[in-house]
């Protein structure tokens, strides 16, 4: 009986380039406001589901939304703003 062990090139090869590129780290950088203002947006919504918000929590719901829609349109106003790499000549 032949044994296949779990590192081996031929089951699962070993790759240098798992590691994200500077490309992917600086896009995660730029959605990172984005990233926050939905994890402050959830963390709103998981406190208010076990019971009926007061009045602090549907602020705090509004503000986490708003925040959201802002980072969203920042984040779209940069996108808008650069350049595209399919454009013509």
């Amino acid at each position: 009986m032949k044994s296949i062990a779990a590192l081996h090139d031929a089951v699962t090869p070993w790759s240098d380039g798992l590691e994200p590129s500077d490309a992917e780290l600086n896009g995660i950088e730029q959605e990172m406001p984005l990233i926050l203002a939905e994890r402050d947006l959830l963390d709103a919504q998981i406190m208010t589901l076990d019971r009926t918000p007061t009045e602090v929590d549907e602020q705090r719901l509004r503000r986490a939304c708003r925040r959201v829609l802002a980072a969203r349109t920042a984040l779209e106003d940069r996108a808008a703003h650069l350049p595209s790499s399919g454009d013509a000549a």
